[in-house]
Protein backbone atom coordinates (compact mmCIF):
# COMPACT_ATOMS: atom_id res chain seq x y z
CA UNK A 1 0.00 0.00 0.00
CA UNK A 2 1.35 3.06 -1.10
CA UNK A 3 1.72 6.56 1.38
CA UNK A 4 -1.25 7.61 -0.63
CA UNK A 5 -3.45 5.48 -0.04
CA UNK A 6 -2.24 4.90 3.57
CA UNK A 7 -3.05 8.41 4.13
CA UNK A 8 -6.97 8.57 2.77
CA UNK A 9 -7.82 5.31 4.79
CA UNK A 10 -6.47 7.13 7.94
CA UNK A 11 -8.39 10.27 6.65
CA UNK A 12 -11.22 7.92 6.85
CA UNK A 13 -10.95 6.28 9.57
CA UNK A 14 -10.53 9.61 11.38
CA UNK A 15 -13.42 10.92 10.16
CA UNK A 16 -15.40 8.15 10.88
CA UNK A 17 -14.31 8.51 14.78
CA UNK A 18 -14.63 11.91 14.51
CA UNK A 19 -18.65 11.01 13.58
CA UNK A 20 -19.11 8.65 16.18
CA UNK A 21 -17.41 11.03 18.98
CA UNK A 22 -20.65 13.98 17.84
CA UNK A 23 -23.29 11.28 17.63
CA UNK A 24 -22.64 10.45 21.59
CA UNK A 25 -22.23 14.22 22.14
CA UNK A 26 -25.94 15.11 20.57
CA UNK A 27 -26.95 12.06 22.17
CA UNK A 28 -25.73 13.55 25.94
CA UNK A 29 -27.37 16.60 24.61
CA UNK A 30 -30.60 15.44 23.39
CA UNK A 31 -30.64 13.39 26.83
CA UNK A 32 -30.11 16.55 28.76
CA UNK A 33 -32.40 18.40 27.25
CA UNK A 34 -35.10 15.94 27.34
CA UNK A 35 -34.25 15.64 30.64
CA UNK A 36 -34.99 19.81 31.62
CA UNK A 37 -37.34 20.32 29.22
CA UNK A 38 -39.81 17.48 29.68
CA UNK A 39 -39.13 17.02 33.65
CA UNK A 40 -43.06 17.66 34.72
CA UNK A 41 -43.53 20.03 37.50
CA UNK A 42 -41.02 21.94 39.63
CA UNK A 43 -37.41 19.96 40.25
CA UNK A 44 -33.88 21.31 41.24
CA UNK A 45 -31.33 19.79 38.61
CA UNK A 46 -27.64 19.82 38.15
CA UNK A 47 -26.34 21.46 34.97
CA UNK A 48 -23.32 20.61 32.81
CA UNK A 49 -21.02 22.63 35.02
CA UNK A 50 -22.61 21.21 38.03
CA UNK A 51 -24.44 24.08 39.47
CA UNK A 52 -28.04 23.55 40.71
CA UNK A 53 -30.97 24.84 38.80
CA UNK A 54 -34.69 25.17 39.98
CA UNK A 55 -36.45 24.12 36.76
CA UNK A 56 -39.81 24.90 36.68
CA UNK A 57 -41.76 23.46 33.79
CA UNK A 58 -38.86 22.96 31.82
CA UNK A 59 -37.05 26.49 32.33
CA UNK A 60 -34.99 27.69 34.35
CA UNK A 61 -36.13 29.88 37.16
CA UNK A 62 -34.45 32.15 39.64
CA UNK A 63 -36.39 32.94 42.71
CA UNK A 64 -36.38 36.98 42.64
CA UNK A 65 -38.63 36.83 46.08
CA UNK A 66 -40.32 39.28 48.71
CA UNK A 67 -41.45 37.84 51.85
CA UNK A 68 -45.22 38.75 52.08
CA UNK A 69 -47.54 39.41 54.98
CA UNK A 70 -50.13 42.46 53.64
CA UNK A 71 -51.17 43.21 57.27
CA UNK A 72 -53.07 46.55 56.91
CA UNK A 73 -52.10 50.00 59.29
CA UNK A 74 -54.21 49.16 62.76
CA UNK A 75 -53.76 45.23 62.68
CA UNK A 76 -51.51 43.00 63.69
CA UNK A 77 -50.01 39.72 62.83
CA UNK A 78 -52.96 37.88 63.85
CA UNK A 79 -55.61 39.61 60.86
CA UNK A 80 -56.29 37.49 58.25
CA UNK A 81 -55.40 39.09 55.22
CA UNK A 82 -55.82 36.11 53.48
CA UNK A 83 -59.84 36.96 53.50
CA UNK A 84 -59.39 40.87 53.22
CA UNK A 85 -62.39 41.86 50.62
CA UNK A 86 -60.03 44.32 49.29
CA UNK A 87 -57.70 41.70 47.89
CA UNK A 88 -54.74 43.59 48.49
CA UNK A 89 -52.13 41.39 46.96
CA UNK A 90 -54.07 42.35 43.57
CA UNK A 91 -52.62 45.92 44.27
CA UNK A 92 -49.54 44.24 45.14
CA UNK A 93 -49.21 41.85 42.67
CA UNK A 94 -49.39 44.26 40.17
CA UNK A 95 -46.80 46.65 41.75
CA UNK A 96 -44.49 43.32 41.91
CA UNK A 97 -44.50 42.22 38.18
CA UNK A 98 -43.11 45.97 36.85
CA UNK A 99 -40.47 45.38 39.80
CA UNK A 100 -39.92 41.79 38.45
CA UNK A 101 -40.74 39.76 41.55
CA UNK A 102 -41.64 36.03 40.93
CA UNK A 103 -42.45 34.84 44.39
CA UNK A 104 -43.52 35.49 47.18
CA UNK A 105 -42.80 33.92 50.38
CA UNK A 106 -45.53 33.00 52.98
CA UNK A 107 -45.04 32.22 57.08
CA UNK A 108 -47.98 29.56 56.64
CA UNK A 109 -51.20 29.29 55.08
CA UNK A 110 -54.42 30.67 56.81
CA UNK A 111 -57.05 29.01 58.27
CA UNK A 112 -59.59 29.04 55.41
CA UNK A 113 -58.43 27.03 52.51
CA UNK A 114 -60.92 28.43 49.65
CA UNK A 115 -59.08 32.14 51.29
CA UNK A 116 -55.82 30.75 50.63
CA UNK A 117 -55.87 29.11 47.50
CA UNK A 118 -57.79 32.37 45.65
CA UNK A 119 -55.22 34.60 46.57
CA UNK A 120 -52.49 32.28 45.29
CA UNK A 121 -54.36 31.49 42.42
CA UNK A 122 -54.82 35.58 41.68
CA UNK A 123 -51.36 36.32 42.20
CA UNK A 124 -49.57 33.35 40.10
CA UNK A 125 -53.13 33.87 37.38
CA UNK A 126 -52.69 37.51 36.80
CA UNK A 127 -49.52 38.83 37.63
CA UNK A 128 -47.36 34.68 37.02
CA UNK A 129 -46.29 34.96 41.07
CA UNK A 130 -45.16 31.88 42.36
CA UNK A 131 -45.75 30.97 46.65
CA UNK A 132 -43.33 29.65 48.69
CA UNK A 133 -45.91 27.88 50.82
CA UNK A 134 -44.50 27.61 54.85
CA UNK A 135 -45.39 26.20 57.85
CA UNK A 136 -43.38 27.73 61.03
CA UNK A 137 -43.80 24.26 62.66
CA UNK A 138 -45.67 26.29 66.18
CA UNK A 139 -41.86 27.45 67.09
CA UNK A 140 -43.20 31.00 67.36
CA UNK A 141 -46.03 29.86 68.90
CA UNK A 142 -46.54 30.13 72.76
CA UNK A 143 -46.77 27.66 74.75
CA UNK A 144 -42.97 27.49 72.99
CA UNK A 145 -42.83 24.14 70.36
CA UNK A 146 -40.85 21.10 72.25
CA UNK A 147 -39.55 18.97 69.14
CA UNK A 148 -38.32 16.31 71.45
CA UNK A 149 -41.94 15.70 72.54
CA UNK A 150 -44.01 13.00 70.32
CA UNK A 151 -47.68 14.19 71.16
CA UNK A 152 -45.95 16.99 69.39
CA UNK A 153 -44.37 16.06 66.85
CA UNK A 154 -47.53 13.90 65.75
CA UNK A 155 -49.37 17.55 65.57
CA UNK A 156 -46.96 19.02 63.20
CA UNK A 157 -47.02 16.03 61.17
CA UNK A 158 -50.56 16.05 60.75
CA UNK A 159 -50.66 19.70 59.99
CA UNK A 160 -48.00 19.47 57.23
CA UNK A 161 -49.96 16.30 55.66
CA UNK A 162 -52.55 18.49 56.02
CA UNK A 163 -51.01 21.60 54.32
CA UNK A 164 -49.56 19.84 51.31
CA UNK A 165 -52.54 18.07 51.02
CA UNK A 166 -54.94 20.53 50.86
CA UNK A 167 -52.70 23.40 48.83
CA UNK A 168 -50.35 20.63 46.18
CA UNK A 169 -52.99 21.36 43.41
CA UNK A 170 -53.16 25.02 43.72
CA UNK A 171 -51.80 26.94 40.89
CA UNK A 172 -48.60 28.71 41.92
CA UNK A 173 -46.99 27.08 44.56
CA UNK A 174 -43.60 26.69 43.73
CA UNK A 175 -41.79 24.85 46.84
CA UNK A 176 -42.79 23.70 50.61
CA UNK A 177 -40.75 25.42 53.42
CA UNK A 178 -40.97 23.93 56.29
CA UNK A 179 -39.43 25.36 60.41
CA UNK A 180 -38.18 28.88 61.21
CA UNK A 181 -35.61 29.80 62.78
CA UNK A 182 -35.62 26.47 65.41
CA UNK A 183 -32.04 25.82 65.23
CA UNK A 184 -31.79 28.86 67.33
CA UNK A 185 -33.45 27.16 70.14
CA UNK A 186 -31.11 24.29 70.61
CA UNK A 187 -29.01 26.56 73.29
CA UNK A 188 -31.94 27.34 74.99
CA UNK A 189 -31.62 30.99 74.64
CA UNK A 190 -34.53 31.34 72.41
CA UNK A 191 -38.20 29.20 72.94
CA UNK A 192 -36.31 26.66 75.36
CA UNK A 193 -37.44 23.59 75.20
CA UNK A 194 -36.31 20.17 76.55
CA UNK A 195 -36.91 16.83 78.27
CA UNK A 196 -35.36 15.09 81.31
CA UNK A 197 -33.26 13.06 79.85
CA UNK A 198 -31.81 16.12 77.74
CA UNK A 199 -31.69 18.21 80.77
CA UNK A 200 -29.42 15.20 82.15
CA UNK A 201 -26.94 16.29 79.90
CA UNK A 202 -23.94 17.97 81.63
CA UNK A 203 -22.33 19.12 78.57
CA UNK A 204 -23.54 22.33 77.32
CA UNK A 205 -22.19 21.86 74.02
CA UNK A 206 -23.79 17.64 74.04
CA UNK A 207 -26.83 18.68 74.94
CA UNK A 208 -26.87 21.12 72.31
CA UNK A 209 -25.85 18.42 70.17
CA UNK A 210 -28.60 15.98 70.69
CA UNK A 211 -31.53 18.95 70.14
CA UNK A 212 -30.45 19.51 67.17
CA UNK A 213 -30.25 15.31 66.21
CA UNK A 214 -33.75 15.34 67.67
CA UNK A 215 -35.31 18.25 65.53
CA UNK A 216 -33.52 17.43 62.21
CA UNK A 217 -34.09 13.51 62.18
CA UNK A 218 -38.07 15.03 63.09
CA UNK A 219 -37.60 17.59 59.79
CA UNK A 220 -36.99 15.07 57.62
CA UNK A 221 -39.80 12.91 58.88
CA UNK A 222 -41.84 15.79 57.67
CA UNK A 223 -40.01 15.96 54.18
CA UNK A 224 -40.56 12.43 53.68
CA UNK A 225 -44.24 13.12 54.29
CA UNK A 226 -44.36 16.29 51.97
CA UNK A 227 -42.50 13.97 48.95
CA UNK A 228 -45.10 11.19 49.31
CA UNK A 229 -47.82 13.53 49.29
CA UNK A 230 -46.61 15.81 46.71
CA UNK A 231 -43.50 14.45 44.87
CA UNK A 232 -43.76 17.34 41.95
CA UNK A 233 -42.43 20.20 44.10
CA UNK A 234 -39.11 20.47 46.30
CA UNK A 235 -38.91 20.71 50.26
CA UNK A 236 -36.71 22.82 52.19
CA UNK A 237 -36.38 24.03 55.82
CA UNK A 238 -35.87 27.16 57.08
CA UNK A 239 -32.32 27.47 58.84
CA UNK A 240 -31.21 30.21 60.86
CA UNK A 241 -27.86 31.08 59.20
CA UNK A 242 -25.96 27.98 59.07
CA UNK A 243 -25.89 26.94 62.80
CA UNK A 244 -26.17 22.98 62.68
CA UNK A 245 -26.21 22.51 59.44
CA UNK A 246 -23.33 19.40 59.47
CA UNK A 247 -26.18 18.03 61.48
CA UNK A 248 -28.56 18.55 59.17
CA UNK A 249 -26.63 17.47 56.50
CA UNK A 250 -26.84 14.10 58.37
CA UNK A 251 -29.92 13.88 59.41
CA UNK A 252 -32.31 15.56 57.08
CA UNK A 253 -31.19 13.92 53.74
CA UNK A 254 -34.59 13.98 52.23
CA UNK A 255 -34.53 17.63 51.55
CA UNK A 256 -34.37 19.37 48.00
CA UNK A 257 -32.64 22.85 49.47
CA UNK A 258 -32.04 24.77 52.54
CA UNK A 259 -33.82 28.27 53.31
CA UNK A 260 -31.70 30.77 54.70
CA UNK A 261 -32.95 33.14 57.23
CA UNK A 262 -29.50 35.60 57.27
CA UNK A 263 -29.18 39.12 58.92
CA UNK A 264 -25.57 40.05 57.90
CA UNK A 265 -25.72 43.69 56.82
CA UNK A 266 -24.43 44.22 53.36
CA UNK A 267 -22.67 41.21 52.59
CA UNK A 268 -23.02 37.14 53.23
CA UNK A 269 -19.43 36.91 53.50
CA UNK A 270 -18.45 33.22 52.92
CA UNK A 271 -21.74 32.08 53.14
CA UNK A 272 -22.00 29.93 50.19
CA UNK A 273 -18.88 28.64 50.24
CA UNK A 274 -19.55 27.31 53.29
CA UNK A 275 -22.94 25.62 53.07
CA UNK A 276 -21.61 23.80 49.58
CA UNK A 277 -18.44 22.38 52.04
CA UNK A 278 -20.34 22.00 55.45
CA UNK A 279 -23.96 20.74 53.73
CA UNK A 280 -23.96 20.21 49.87
CA UNK A 281 -27.74 21.52 49.10
CA UNK A 282 -28.81 24.17 47.22
CA UNK A 283 -29.98 27.05 48.89
CA UNK A 284 -33.01 29.32 48.78
CA UNK A 285 -32.17 32.51 50.93
CA UNK A 286 -35.73 33.22 52.27
CA UNK A 287 -35.45 36.31 54.30
CA UNK A 288 -32.87 39.05 54.35
CA UNK A 289 -33.03 42.32 54.29
CA UNK A 290 -32.34 45.94 55.66
CA UNK A 291 -34.27 48.11 57.78
CA UNK A 292 -34.94 51.75 55.78
CA UNK A 293 -35.11 53.77 59.30
CA UNK A 294 -31.87 55.61 60.86
CA UNK A 295 -31.86 55.21 64.80
CA UNK A 296 -28.85 57.15 64.87
CA UNK A 297 -30.37 60.51 63.18
CA UNK A 298 -33.75 59.65 64.29
CA UNK A 299 -35.01 59.53 60.46
CA UNK A 300 -35.90 57.65 57.30
CA UNK A 301 -33.06 56.31 55.60
CA UNK A 302 -33.84 54.57 52.35
CA UNK A 303 -30.56 55.53 50.75
CA UNK A 304 -28.88 52.92 52.98
CA UNK A 305 -31.88 50.13 52.65
CA UNK A 306 -31.54 50.22 48.68
CA UNK A 307 -27.30 50.22 48.83
CA UNK A 308 -27.72 47.20 51.29
CA UNK A 309 -30.12 45.31 49.01
CA UNK A 310 -28.47 45.73 45.96
CA UNK A 311 -25.15 44.70 47.23
CA UNK A 312 -26.89 41.86 49.23
CA UNK A 313 -28.99 40.84 45.77
CA UNK A 314 -25.69 40.96 43.85
CA UNK A 315 -24.06 38.36 46.32
CA UNK A 316 -27.31 35.98 45.80
CA UNK A 317 -26.95 36.06 42.01
CA UNK A 318 -23.43 35.87 41.63
CA UNK A 319 -23.52 32.41 43.40
CA UNK A 320 -26.87 31.02 41.17
CA UNK A 321 -26.17 28.64 38.23
CA UNK A 322 -25.77 31.99 35.84
CA UNK A 323 -22.72 33.85 37.54
CA UNK A 324 -19.45 33.16 38.57
CA UNK A 325 -20.06 31.94 42.45
CA UNK A 326 -20.22 28.75 44.00
CA UNK A 327 -23.67 27.54 41.94
CA UNK A 328 -25.90 26.82 45.00
CA UNK A 329 -27.86 29.57 45.06
CA UNK A 330 -31.59 29.86 43.48
CA UNK A 331 -32.14 32.97 44.61
CA UNK A 332 -33.66 34.87 47.40
CA UNK A 333 -36.78 36.39 48.97
CA UNK A 334 -36.01 39.84 50.27
CA UNK A 335 -37.37 40.67 53.81
CA UNK A 336 -40.11 42.47 53.58
CA UNK A 337 -42.53 43.80 51.14
CA UNK A 338 -44.50 46.12 53.06
CA UNK A 339 -43.92 47.87 56.49
CA UNK A 340 -45.85 46.12 59.50
CA UNK A 341 -47.20 49.04 61.65
CA UNK A 342 -47.56 46.88 64.66
CA UNK A 343 -44.07 45.12 65.19
CA UNK A 344 -43.11 47.18 67.58
CA UNK A 345 -45.69 46.69 70.69
CA UNK A 346 -47.63 43.64 69.43
CA UNK A 347 -49.70 43.62 72.47
CA UNK A 348 -50.81 47.15 72.48
CA UNK A 349 -53.51 47.92 69.86
CA UNK A 350 -53.33 51.34 70.46
CA UNK A 351 -49.90 51.69 68.73
CA UNK A 352 -50.54 49.79 65.79
CA UNK A 353 -51.84 53.00 63.82
CA UNK A 354 -48.46 54.66 64.41
CA UNK A 355 -45.41 53.91 62.67
CA UNK A 356 -43.19 53.34 65.30
CA UNK A 357 -39.67 54.20 64.96
CA UNK A 358 -38.33 52.67 68.17
CA UNK A 359 -35.51 50.25 67.53
CA UNK A 360 -36.11 47.02 69.36
CA UNK A 361 -32.68 45.05 68.93
CA UNK A 362 -28.95 45.32 67.99
CA UNK A 363 -27.06 43.67 64.63
CA UNK A 364 -23.70 45.91 64.25
CA UNK A 365 -23.44 44.18 60.82
CA UNK A 366 -25.60 47.23 60.03
CA UNK A 367 -23.06 49.82 60.74
CA UNK A 368 -24.84 53.05 59.02
CA UNK A 369 -27.02 53.52 62.46
CA UNK A 370 -25.32 50.93 65.01
CA UNK A 371 -24.30 54.46 67.12
CA UNK A 372 -27.77 54.61 67.85
CA UNK A 373 -28.38 54.93 71.50
CA UNK A 374 -27.82 51.91 73.28
CA UNK A 375 -26.70 50.18 70.10
CA UNK A 376 -30.14 49.76 69.20
CA UNK A 377 -30.62 49.98 65.51
CA UNK A 378 -32.82 47.62 64.33
CA UNK A 379 -36.12 49.20 63.58
CA UNK A 380 -38.69 46.30 63.36
CA UNK A 381 -41.40 48.43 61.27
CA UNK A 382 -39.12 49.60 58.71
CA UNK A 383 -38.38 46.66 56.62
CA UNK A 384 -40.49 46.96 54.02
CA UNK A 385 -39.28 47.93 50.41
CA UNK A 386 -42.85 49.31 49.98
CA UNK A 387 -44.51 51.82 52.91
CA UNK A 388 -47.93 52.18 53.86
CA UNK A 389 -50.48 55.10 53.95
CA UNK A 390 -52.90 55.29 56.43
CA UNK A 391 -55.09 56.19 53.62
CA UNK A 392 -56.81 54.07 51.92
CA UNK A 393 -57.57 53.78 48.35
CA UNK A 394 -59.96 50.73 47.20
CA UNK A 395 -60.22 49.50 50.94
CA UNK A 396 -56.34 49.11 50.54
CA UNK A 397 -53.68 51.71 52.20
CA UNK A 398 -52.10 53.09 49.73
CA UNK A 399 -48.59 51.68 49.12
CA UNK A 400 -45.97 53.74 48.78
CA UNK A 401 -42.24 52.18 46.95
CA UNK A 402 -39.25 53.35 48.42
CA UNK A 403 -36.00 53.63 46.30
CA UNK A 404 -34.69 49.99 47.36
CA UNK A 405 -37.78 49.42 45.36
CA UNK A 406 -36.98 50.85 42.42
CA UNK A 407 -32.99 49.97 42.80
CA UNK A 408 -34.31 46.43 42.40
CA UNK A 409 -36.28 46.92 39.65
CA UNK A 410 -33.75 48.08 38.07
CA UNK A 411 -32.05 45.42 38.59
CA UNK A 412 -35.23 42.48 38.60
CA UNK A 413 -37.16 43.57 35.14
CA UNK A 414 -37.29 41.25 32.06
CA UNK A 415 -34.69 39.06 33.76
CA UNK A 416 -36.66 35.79 33.12
CA UNK A 417 -37.36 36.81 29.50
CA UNK A 418 -33.68 35.76 28.38
CA UNK A 419 -32.37 33.49 30.64
CA UNK A 420 -28.39 32.59 30.38
CA UNK A 421 -27.91 29.86 27.98
CA UNK A 422 -25.81 27.76 30.38
CA UNK A 423 -28.58 26.38 32.72
CA UNK A 424 -28.60 23.01 31.03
Amino acid sequence: MDKKTSISKNRRIAIAALALVLIALLGVGGFLLNKFQSTPGISINKNSSGDDVLVVDGKPFIVRGACYSPVPVGENHLYNWWGNPAKPWMIDGKLMKEAGINTIRVYEPGDNPSQVKQAASDLYDNYGIYTLMGHGLGFWDYPHANYADPAFQLRMKKEVYQMVKTYKDTPGILAWVLGNEANYSFDGRINPWSTPELDAIKSRYDRKLAKAKIYYSFLNDLAKIVKKVDPTRPVGFGNGELGSIEVAKEYCPDFDFVGIIIYRGKSFGSLFRQLKTKCGKPCIIIEFGCDSYNADLKKPDEDSQALFLKSLWSEVEANTYAGTGEGNALGGCVFEWNDEWWKYRPDRPGEWSVHNTEAGWSNGSYYYDIEAKDNLNMNEEWWGIVSLSPEKEDGVNKRIPKKSYYELKKIWENKDKSPPSNWR
